[in-house]
């Protein structure tokens, strides 16, 4: 399915930010490629939106090198590849297991390495956006979040070196601070400020579509009310 429209390719697609992200690229008038491990929880999304859905494991090199494969055949190269996944944890230090640490940086830091590469490939002859989702522990490791924060610091600093490689090549990428809860399930019983997943889906967006001439390296959003 080749056509001139751009592609967006959304890994990490979840109940939050991952759907505002396919909505708001769907409604730009982009073609959308929403990427889960289980791809069969999407089918409404994509009945909504039109998006295609697509099951990877962003963890495993070889799953991840399938899909991109596979959307280079069927819809052709991104334009834009957001890396959304992470995977929360919040223990006080002296109760963090292996497992934690390990799975939080295997879904966040590594999984961003392999979807990163992959997405900068299929840019190379054409260049486009490469984004990450970041929190505020990706900027300030607070108590309790070491094993969560040493993944998204890690996610960081990968975006970085790639901005600065990858940059001259024509490949915009950007990590975005979402400093603060997503409104949204879960979210419920807070009591601080919240951020709207559509309008978060929107500054993605406009990143996208910024001039070359005067492109964003890291955004922090939070609600202008929030104390930080």
């Amino acid at each position: 399915m080749l056509t001139d429209r751009e592609l967006a390719v959304v890994a990490g697609v979840g109940p939050g930010l991952g759907t505002a992200l396919v909505r708001c690229f769907a409604q730009a008038g982009m073609r959308v490629a929403c990427v889960a491990r289980n791809a069969e929880r999407l089918a409404v999304l994509t009945q909504e939106t039109g998006a295609q859905a697509y099951a990877c494991d962003i963890t495993d090199e070889n799953s991840v090198e399938r899909l991109f494969a596979r959307l280079g055949k069927e819809q052709g190269a991104p334009s834009l590849v957001v890396h959304n996944p992470s995977w929360f944890v919040m223990k006080p230090f002296l109760e963090l297991e292996q497992a934690d640490v390990i799975e939080a940086w295997r879904i966040a830091c590594f999984g961003g390495f392999l979807v990163g590469r992959a997405a900068a490939r299929a840019m190379l002859a054409r260049g486009g956006t490469i984004l990450f989702t970041g929190s505020t522990p990706s900027i300030k490791a607070g108590s309790g979040f070491a094993a969560f924060a040493a993944a998204k610091f890690g996610v960081r600093a990968l975006a970085q070196s790639m901005a600065r490689e990858l940059g001259p090549q024509g490949i915009h990428v950007a990590h975005v601070v979402v400093d603060g809860p997503i409104d949204g399930a879960g979210s419920e019983g807070l009591k601080i400020p919240k951020l709207s997943p559509h309008d978060i889906a929107e500054n993605f967006l406009a990143l996208h579509r910024q001039h070359r001439s005067a492109w964003t390296q890291e955004l922090d959003l939070r609600p202008a009310d929030a104390k930080f």
